[in-house]
């Protein structure tokens, strides 16, 4: 799960980190209003999607006046922001940050994540923050500083100090900095973070040190654990798709092919679109119905594929262990009926009460095409769907 950046800001406040006064506006007339409780000579009206980049897609403008807050906020407000990371279909701006300037001497990076590698928690530190923080991974990774911390003793003091030596940090800011890369690290493992970074981390002239920016995604499954995070999310900001799957608990994402997949297992899903790739085919969608699935969820996972226009052939590819075939062969049924299925389906299933399903499937009198192994399954679905757009 993601969040916007003023949210973000809010709860590395509550740790103790310091940032921008700022307030989210959802109007021109919101946006004005709280440049005006703000203050001051000069603020930042800032797109708040789930996407970075915005400064450089047109996202984030500095207003020097409330009439430029108003002008700006209008420009930005409904604008479809392309960036790096929304792809060229972009997203609308639906919320704003107002937010007061900031007095800039230095831009830092530092972020906090999971390294699966070493099954450590790695934080990571670069004297060269903001919005070309990519390009420094890619081209001068040596400007990237890391340190490992084992989650059950935490981050040292001497493991903070390295960082904040590391990138730079001038000798009277070090202690305000190792503070902030402590809290950050606390912060991220108090809300099952699965990322927790700021970007940039700004040196003030007076040789404070502030969040300028901040990003968080969460655990989805540590969710229950934190009501208040789930609090902050924007539906408007996921796909609609998505999130009807999570409705029948249905772990769905939405790709780019014309193929639509429906696997048990998140292990096998993967290998059913490795395989159909290697026949020439694109996956429509990862789709795990997982080990319980009932015919209610079946039905939903075929409507919500079926809603996608280019969707132009199904396969359904079954291992019964926990899953019994029968049960998956009744949903399918169901399913293509209740839909008025009107593309091809081939049905790959193996394992548990597989003769009662293949023949629940024979019975239908459905035309759903049959196939003994995964290879001959996406070589009859990739076939289909070439059959199916000629």
């Amino acid at each position: 799960m993601k969040i916007h950046e003023y949210q973000a800001k809010e709860i590395l406040r509550q740790f103790g980190i310091r940032t921008p006064r700022g307030e989210p506006a959802f109007s021109v007339a919101e946006a004005v209003e709280v440049a005006k409780r703000l203050g001051g000579p000069v603020w930042v009206v800032k797109a708040q999607i789930h996407a970075g980049g915005r400064g450089k897609g047109g996202g984030v403008k500095l207003a020097r006046s409330l009439e430029a807050v108003e002008t700006l906020a209008g420009q930005i407000l409904g604008m479809r922001l392309v960036t790096h990371q929304t792809g060229p279909e972009g997203q609308i701006v639906r919320r704003l940050l107002i937010e007061e300037g900031a007095d800039i001497r230095h831009e830092y990076y530092v972020s906090v994540l999971t390294d699966r590698k070493t099954q450590l928690v790695a934080m990571l530190a670069s004297s060269e923050g903001g919005m070309d923080i990519e390009e420094v991974a890619a081209k001068t990774p040596e400007k990237i500083i890391k340190v490992f911390i084992n989650p059950l003793d935490g981050i040292s003091d001497e493991q903070a100090l390295t960082l904040a030596k590391g990138i730079g940090i001038p000798e009277g800011s070090i202690p305000a900095a190792v503070d902030t890369f402590k809290k950050l690290y606390h912060c991220y493992m108090e809300t099952d973070a699965s990322l927790a970074e700021i970007n940039p981390l700004i040196l003030e002239g007076d040789g404070g040190i502030k969040a300028l920016d901040a990003k968080f995604n969460f655990d989805d499954n540590a969710l229950f654990r934190h009501p208040e995070i789930v609090a902050y999310r924007d539906l408007d900001e996921e796909d609609p798709d998505e999130v009807e799957a999570s409705k029948y608990d249905l772990s769905y994402i939405s790709l780019d092919g014309n193929i639509g997949c429906l696997v048990n297992g998140a292990g096998l899903a993967m290998a059913t679109m490795d395989t159909i790739k290697l026949f020439g085919g694109e996956p429509a969608n990862f789709l795990d119905v997982g080990g319980g699935a009932t015919t209610e969820k079946v039905t939903a996972a075929f409507k919500i594929m079926l809603k996608n226009p280019r969707v132009q052939a199904i396969l359904v590819n079954i291992f019964g262990g926990i899953m019994r075939c029968d049960t998956i062969a009744e949903g399918i049924v169901t399913a293509a009926r209740e839909v008025s299925l009107n593309v091809p389906l081939v049905v790959r299933m193996k394992g548990t009460n597989e003769d009662i399903g293949k023949k629940i499937l024979a019975e239908s009198g459905l035309p759903i095409i049959s196939a003994e192994t995964m290879a001959e399954a996406a070589e009859k679905v990739v076939a289909a769907a070439k059959g199916a757009a000629a």
